[in-house]
């Protein structure tokens, strides 16, 4: 464990590049062989707009990235945080709770928050309006929302007191996690229902880009299922029921449309429609 966080405190840049673009391609490559939906869509020209935003994302982090490394610093100088108060422990627990607790501030907290506060949820809308959801959909995020989900986890970092070695780790967990659970893969109905017990599974993730409520404001989780499960959130729909998308702004071809998508926060807000689930 010791030598995994010397690793991942000094980890190179190329490495953490390679983390993305292999998981991606891994993904990519899985989604030919075993598909959950055969889209009738050109996959390059689908995977542009979503590729250009992973972009955007790296490029944020990459320029706040100094706020990260000082706030990270300061807590581990200070022994300041939540894991840091805790009595003292093995270290491989320790990194466990540090990735854990990252996981709600840092992610679980902001799509909750994004889903509930109008002007962020048209921000995040973009996310929601892919209506091919695969691996690329994991990094479909607007500029803006960059920006917010960094701050929040710059937030987690400080209240959980996690050092550097261990947000590096939580990211490339993050990233592999995301695409796992976006990935348009059939996995057995079986194993996908044991693997949501203790993280995101494919089938979990995608009730929620269901296109109408209550589906889409659930499973709001990253790489643990458990914060939904705790905090009432979790909902089940049979894979086949999916469709994708939010069903109050259906055109595909805007939604598909770089420009489109960038200025779509800034459209009129409109929730989506509310179905009552079927027992």
């Amino acid at each position: 464990m010791e030598t995994i966080i010397n690793y991942f405190e000094a980890i190179p840049s190329a490495h953490r590049s390679l983390i993305l673009v292999g998981g991606l391609t891994l993904f990519w490559l899985l989604e030919g062989a075993v598909p959950l939906f055969k889209f009738n869509y050109k996959k390059w020209r689908h995977a542009w707009p979503n590729i250009f935003f992973t972009f955007t994302t790296i490029a944020i982090n990459f320029v706040l990235a100094f706020l990260l490394l000082n706030t990270a610093d300061w807590v581990s100088a200070n022994n300041f945080g939540i894991i840091n108060w805790l009595p003292e422990m093995p270290l491989w627990l320790y990194v466990f709770l540090g990735v854990f607790f990252l996981d709600f501030f840092g992610a679980y907290l902001p799509h909750y928050v994004e889903h509930n506060v109008k002007p962020l949820w048209m921000i995040h809308l973009v996310h929601h309006t892919d209506h091919h959801v695969d691996t690329t959909t994991a990094n479909r995020h607007h500029p803006l929302e960059s920006v917010i989900r960094f701050v929040f986890t710059l937030f987690g970092v400080f209240i959980v007191g996690t050092p550097i070695a261990l947000v590096f780790l939580y990211q490339s967990l993050s990233i592999v996690a995301t695409q796992f659970s976006h990935a348009n893969i059939k996995l057995p109905r079986k194993i996908d229902r044991i693997l949501s017990y203790f993280i995101v599974s494919p089938d979990m993730h995608k009730v929620h880009h269901h296109n109408v409520l209550p589906y889409t404001d659930s499973n709001y989780g990253n790489i643990f299922s458990v914060w939904d499960r705790l905090l009432g959130t979790f909902m089940v729909l049979d894979r086949d029921k999916l469709v994708y998308g939010v069903d109050v702004f259906p055109d595909e071809v805007k939604n598909g449309n770089l420009k489109e998508l960038l200025v779509q926060p800034f459209q009129k807000y409109e929730k989506p429609t509310f179905i009552q689930p079927k027992d």
